[in-house]
């Protein structure tokens, strides 16, 4: 390695620590006024399915933002990308905090989800695509490695804003808790502006939106899988779990909120230590341990949608599926995010990644209403089964993966490489 590439390296890794720290302080904002919204509105009297509605936009232009901030990203660099994502969350959780009273309505609440989801989205694809810039391409599992810390990192945080939000919401109210969010994102947007230096990545003047929808098959068959996995959480995670709690259950929005917070902590260290015990000996996973895990996943599913079904104590069946769920979705999940970037056109990757993501929003917004709706048609059992199903798919989607990661990503990079020269 020359001197100036040495060079370029070392700033390529500070400047994804700032990108790193930045997607953490909106990670945290974006869990704690997830969990604000919900349950300062469902105490208001709003219906299951009008709490999902609050959440649609929220998922809507997830799906929008992933593809194009992908060609952003690629076009003008993702440092463009990540100021836009916090900047854009300021203002989402600012329409909230100072609006009067009588504008938190549907539309106008909608409205402000809306932006946080461009935001979170615009900061996550920005953090992920830069994992792969820093990684050494030769070092066997390292790319796996760093992007299971990250992600698992990333969800343990979601948790601690889950927790936050509804410390937060009981000891200041859900406007000056969203005041105290928008500091905190504050301080990262500073951070950006102030310590980072040049561009992470080389902004490509030749990328084209076109380039967005992906030729690479691999990266189709892992969108759709990730289509089917997110919509298996959502579907009773997002409103049907956490209104079940509060209502059938007798729980606190302060005990639900803990609970889930705490369950989102677990998981991230589980997606984080996932390399440990997922493939031999540390090395990179291929399809098939994705195949495998999304079946073991169906088993917790089962068993809560049965002991439901069946009138067991609800508390012992949801407690001990959910544990046992959130092990396997974690490491299941550690695989995809692994999976993607070793698929992804070195190139490309920020739109590989986009790409990717836009189909994670989409199966968010799948599960999030119907999360809603079946509540409010038969419970939180058609919810659970409902997500047996969609994991079964994605792991029939997954048995279509190459086993190869590493020969795959070879081949895309060649075919991309003589579709630029046509």
């Amino acid at each position: 390695m020359t001197a100036a590439a040495a060079a370029d390296r070392r700033g390529d890794l500070r400047n994804y620590g700032i990108v790193t720290g930045a997607y953490w302080a909106d990670t945290i904002a974006d869990g704690a006024s997830r969990m604000l919204v919900l349950f300062y509105f469902y105490e208001r009297g709003y219906s299951p399915i009008k709490v999902a509605m609050l959440f649609l936009f929220y998922e809507v232009f997830g799906i929008v933002t992933n593809l194009v901030g992908g060609f952003i990203a690629a076009r003008f660099g993702l440092k463009t990308t990540l100021l836009g994502g916090l900047g854009t969350q300021i203002v989402a959780l600012g329409m909230l905090a100072v609006a009067p009273a009588e504008w938190l309505v549907v539309g106008y609440v909608m409205t402000a989800q809306a932006l946080s989801g461009i935001a979170k989205d615009l900061t996550k694809m920005s953090s992920k695509s830069a994992v792969k810039l820093v990684v050494p391409a030769d070092q066997e599992g390292a790319l796996y490695k760093w992007v299971a810390v990250l992600t698992g990192s990333k969800n343990a945080l979601k948790g601690v804003g889950f927790f936050l939000g509804g410390l937060l919401l009981t000891v200041i109210g859900f406007r000056s808790a969203l005041l105290v969010l928008v500091v905190l994102v504050t301080c990262g947007l500073t951070a950006v502006l102030t310590l980072m230096r040049g561009d992470l990545g080389r902004p490509d003047a030749k990328a084209r939106f076109r380039h967005m929808f992906s030729n690479n098959h691999s990266v189709n068959l892992l969108a759709g899988a990730r289509i089917f996995l997110f919509a298996s959480r959502d579907v009773w995670f997002v409103v049907g779990l956490p209104v079940f709690l509060r209502t059938e259950l007798g729980w606190s929005f302060w005990a639900a909120g803990g609970f889930l917070a705490l369950w989102v902590i677990g998981y991230g260290i589980v997606q984080a230590s996932a390399p440990r015990f997922i493939g031999p000996d540390g090395a990179d996973p291929d399809g098939r341990p994705a195949a495998r895990l999304a079946i073991v996943l169906a088993n917790p599913l089962t068993v809560v949608a049965a002991g439901l079904t069946a009138g067991l104590d609800p508390t012992a069946v949801i407690v001990v599926g959910l544990l046992a769920f959130g092990v396997a979705f974690a490491a299941n999940s550690a695989v995809h995010s692994y999976l993607i970037l070793a698929y992804a056109d070195g190139d490309k990757v920020a739109m590989n990644v986009g790409f990717y993501y836009m189909a994670n929003a989409f199966g968010r917004l799948t599960g999030t209403v119907l999360s809603g709706a079946l509540y409010m048609w038969q419970g939180l059992e058609a919810c659970v089964w409902v997500s047996v199903v969609f994991v079964l798919t994605a792991g029939a989607l997954s048995l279509l993966l190459p086993g190869n990661p590493r020969r795959q990503r070879s081949q895309a990079v060649s075919s991309s490489s003589a579709l630029g020269r046509t």
